[in-house]
């Protein structure tokens, strides 16, 4: 499978550095924006508002159109998972059959809990839903930094063309078949860097970051195990690996969005304008958990406090007031 033109949708930061990644790997890139200004500025400055210092490839081509932007070998949404869905329905009246459609979004949907490869398959049934996941900061990525992720497609062989189409020297994608897998690990790690932000955010110290990420780690393996996940996909890079990533910086919007919770911040302003897609996937996580009778009370803690229906203090205690067990 010959994959030559490549769209990205979404020019905030992680859609531009992917645009970046795949101009490098020698594809012809469309990057696809739909906010007016934000397009012009792209198109006219070459630069994303996102990434200071960071110029886009002279080859990308930026477009409002999504018709345009629909011809293509294979498309990467880096939209928020929220907004997946309007974002596959406009795409799909101008979609041809058999266009891999690769989520890159870390999120699973509100009120259907869908995750981002069933909303493809349901609202563009002649695409081929993959998902693109794994321990990556746009600002790395933009910047050509080292970097491995993992794509994931049902047929092996489009994984792999997938992965060898988006290689660079410093991008390296790893191919594999376990689609949920690798939703699984990048929407549950980022409830848990919320959970590791309130943490560093009260001051609680390095021993008690590592104990939560550690017992993190087995709630999401546990979550993954109930839905079908493979567990060599949670202890890799979309799963262990981005958990790392996100637990263990301010570089992450979840992480930084858990310090300000942590110190005192509501809920409403904690984000401070950005997004943290955590704070939406906490309850539906929870939904889902509960509903297989699977048992993730960091994640509960941390759904409570963002809901308010709990203090981080009072979150903490119900933690540390646990019955004792083997681990």
């Amino acid at each position: 499978m010959t994959i030559q033109r490549i769209s990205v949708l979404g020019g905030g930061a992680w859609g531009t550095a992917l645009a970046l990644t795949c101009a490098r790997a020698g594809r012809d890139v469309t990057l696809w924006e739909f906010d007016a200004g934000n397009a012009e500025h792209l198109a006219r400055e070459r630069e994303s508002r996102f990434l200071p210092g960071v110029k886009l490839d002279d080859k990308i081509k930026v477009t409002r159109a999504l018709a345009e932007a629909a011809r293509a070998d294979a498309i990467l949404l880096v939209v928020p998972a929220q907004a997946m869905r309007p974002t596959v329905q406009a795409l799909a009246q101008t979609l041809p059959n058999g266009t891999p459609l690769i989520a890159c979004a870390k999120g699973i949907e509100h009120g259907t809990h869908k995750f981002m490869s069933e909303i493809i398959a349901e609202c563009a049934p002649g695409a081929v839903p993959a998902i693109l996941s794994g321990p990556s900061f746009a600002a790395d990525v933009a910047r050509g930094l080292p970097t491995a992720v993992t794509i994931a497609a049902g047929d092996d062989a489009l994984a792999r063309a997938l992965a060898h189409a988006i290689n660079t020297a410093a991008f390296r994608p790893y191919h594999s078949t376990d689609v949920r897998g690798v939703e699984i690990g990048g929407a549950a790690k980022n409830v848990l860097a919320i959970g590791t932000g309130i943490v560093a955010g009260r001051g609680l110290g390095a021993s008690a970051a590592a104990a939560l990420t550690t017992r993190g780690f087995a709630e999401l393996a546990r979550f993954g195990r109930a839905f079908g996940a493979r567990p060599e996909t949670m202890t890799g890079l979309s799963g262990l690996g981005d958990l790392i990533l996100t637990c263990g910086t301010p570089q992450s919007r979840n992480f930084s969005f858990g310090i300000a919770l942590g110190k005192g911040e509501k809920p409403s302003a904690a984000a401070h304008g950005k997004l943290a897609e955590g704070a939406f996937t906490a309850p539906v996580l929870l939904e889902m958990a509960q509903a297989k009778s699977v048992e993730m009370p960091i994640c509960s803690a941390v759904a409570a406090v963002i809901a308010e229906q709990m203090s981080v203090d009072e979150a903490i205690e119900s933690l540390l007031t646990r019955p004792l067990k083997a681990e």
